[in-house]
Parts: C-alpha cells; structure tokens; sequence
C-alpha cells in the first residue's frame, strides 16, 4: 500500500506549496536528529523528509496523487535521506536553504569599501659596523599611499557614493533554484557594487575609486645596535594604504650584513686574525690592534704563543641587543716561520738551536719506534 505523503506531513490532498513547506518547516524544527536525539524522532524525521521531497517534487507528487509511491516506481526508490543526496548536514543547513541563512551574504549585509593595506618588505645592505654599533638610514620605497584628491574615498570633489541599484543597497542578490526542497533561495555579493552596497557615479580622477595612488616616499629606518644579518626591522603602519583609504600594513626591513676586510662575526662575538713573526711568538710582544669602532688597543702575547692560539679581549665585541654589555673580541694567532734567510740570520739560527739543543733530531725511542733521530726514521723505509 502506497505511504500517504500528506498525512505524514499532517496536511490534506491539494495543499499548496507554501503548506507543504510550512507544514514541513515545523516538524523538522522539532524532529531534526540535531535537537532531537530520540530514536523515534529520527525514524520520524525520516519519513517527514522523505514525504516532502515527494511532494515537492512535481512528477513525483503527480506519482502521489493517482495512488501510487514514487519511491518505488521512479527513479528515486530506494529512499534513504533527501539531505545525505542533497549534501544537507544539519538543521542549519536546512534553515538556511529556506531563508537565505548564515551561509549567505544576507546574514553578514554590505561589506566596507574600506580595507586593511598589505604588509610589504624591503632589504638594505649594512657594513659590519653599521650593525654592530647601529645607525638611522633612508630608505625609498615604492607604495600605496593616501589618495591626497580625495582622501581615500574614491569619488570626485564634491560628489559622494549612492545606493546601488541593483541590490537596493544590500550588498548582496539572491537567486532562486529549484531543488527536491522546492525553491531554494541563494544569495551572492552583488556584481554591481562588488557586495559593498554602493557604487561611485564619479570616480576620483585621480586614483580611479580607489582612494590610494602609487607613490615614492623616503622613510627613516632607526636600526638599533646588536642587529644581525637576516633580521628583520617592524615598521608598523608603514606599509602600503588599503583600497578605501584602509589602515596601512607594515613595512619590514630586513638587513643584510656585507662582509668586513678584518672582522667576522658569530653572534655577540667578533674575531679577527693576527700574524706574529717566529721571535715575537717566542719572546712575547704587545701587538697594537684597530678596533672595529675606529679606536686602539694593545693585544698582549705572551712568550711562547703557539700556533692557532686563540686571545679573548672581553667587552670589545659586539653589543647585545635588547639587553646590556657586550660581547667579546676573539684574536686569533697565526705564527709565521722565515722562509728565506740571509747567511747572518741561518748563522744566527743555528747558534740558537745548538744553545736549546735542537740541533740534533729527537730520538724516537719515546714513541717506541727504535733508536735514531728523525732523518734516520725517514731514511729507513728507503733501505
């Protein structure tokens, strides 16, 4: 026996479509599994949608009313929820297929003309000092500025925006499409006034409605002492203007550090590298050093510096940024042997070697590779 559709909705044969809808509105507000978790409510919401997507639908309220059920004789048998085929997931999806609902521009009204800028970013290059001890540098920029014409509002000298006519100021208009619920009502931003509720008759000629033009200014960039390379500098509000005559984004700076003739950097730290001859290492010298700021100090080597010997001069690196002191100065020591000697200075050099008793090779006795000296381990290989 074929289910009566109209009964399940509590309405007679020969109800409208309104009725049909409204009947239909009413009981899915109270049976919908979303407010209703009871079992047999969501065997009856079944039966409720089942029985309005046969009504609503022509061929298969015609199916209906000559006594038979279109669910067993069309295309749609087999049943099942309307919503899973339609892509409906709860109760708000229903309510907004209905009126428009939150998912619709209507909920939200005309959107501003007004609109936050773009941040933008610009890399400067800075010498080692520059970073190190800070400085202030102007920067040029290309970027959107405030319409000066018409102080970002788009229109010209003694004009103003009017309603748009198509959406009546809404922002928005609706389309009507017919689905197994029947009608069903969308809504989109209006192409007219792009969802804003307006429309300028007479632009500004000088930007075109967009209340901001293409401009070159100059900005002073405050760099503080401590910056290293790859850092970035925040400048809020100095980005490009919105469309409207928006806020500005911000501006980012980002340094890049060129390399110095003398000076390395690792953090807080500076190093640079020093080369003694073979009598300064041995004897010990003060070795006079240019700072990176320009002034002078004295680098003290004591006798006997070896080769690679690393000398720390404490508080001459770098300053530490958003904190206090400094870092350190790390000198690193090269020794330099004489390549070429005069008869004199090889004459000189060996007296010495004879007084220190390096003038015959170590025996090699202590590594546990036999007796000689160092020529004759060389030779030996060769025998």
């Amino acid at each position: 026996m074929a289910t009566d559709y109209y009964g399940v909705l509590g309405l007679s044969r020969g109800a409208s479509d309104a009725d049909i809808k409204k009947a239909y509105r009413r009981l899915a507000r109270d049976l919908h599994p979303d407010v209703n978790p009871d079992p047999e409510a969501k065997e009856r919401f079944q039966e409720v949608s089942r029985a309005y997507q046969a009504l609503t639908d022509p061929d298969k309220r015609r199916i209906v009313d000559l006594g038979g059920d279109p669910f067993e004789t069309g295309p749609g048998a087999g049943g099942g929820s309307p919503f899973g085929q339609a892509g409906f997931g709860g109760l708000g999806d229903i309510m907004d297929a209905f009126f428009g609902g939150a998912g619709g521009m209507g909920a939200r009204g005309p959107r501003s003309r007004v609109r936050e800028g773009d941040d933008a970013l610009i890399r400067i290059e800075l010498d080692l000092e520059q970073t190190v001890f800070g400085t202030t540098e102007e920067i040029t920029v290309d970027t959107a500025v405030l319409c000066g014409t018409c102080s970002g509002a788009g229109t010209a000298p003694g004009t103003h925006p009017v309603t748009c006519a198509t959406c009546s100021g809404r922002g928005e208009v609706q389309s009507v499409q017919r689905s197994f619920l029947g009608q069903v009502v969308s809504t989109r931003p209006c192409p007219t006034c792009a969802g804003t509720g307006q429309v300028i008759p007479e632009p500004c000629p000088e930007c075109g409605s967009e209340g901001r033009v293409r401009a070159r200014r100059t900005i002073p960039v405050k760099v503080p002492a401590g910056v290293e390379d790859g850092m970035r500098i925040r400048l809020t509000g100095r980005g490009e203007v919105g469309p409207g005559g928006g806020p500005a984004g911000d501006l980012y700076v980002e340094i890049r550090e060129r390399p110095h003739e003398v000076f390395t950097r690792d953090g807080e730290d500076l190093h640079c590298s020093v080369t003694l001859p073979m009598t300064a290492a041995a004897l010990g010298t003060t070795l006079p050093l240019t700072l990176l700021d320009g002034g002078e100090t004295d680098v003290d080597v004591r006798p006997g510096t070896q080769p690679g010997t690393v000398l720390t001069m404490r508080g001459q690196g770098a300053p530490r940024l958003r904190s206090t002191g400094r870092g350190n100065l790390l000198v690193h020591v090269d020794v330099q042997t004489p390549t070429r000697l005069d008869a004199e200075q090889e004459k000189l050099l060996r007296e010495l070697a004879v007084l220190r008793g390096e003038d015959r090779p170590a025996s090699a006795s202590a590594s546990g590779e036999g007796h000689g000296g160092l020529f004759s381990r060389v030779r030996n290989p060769f025998k």
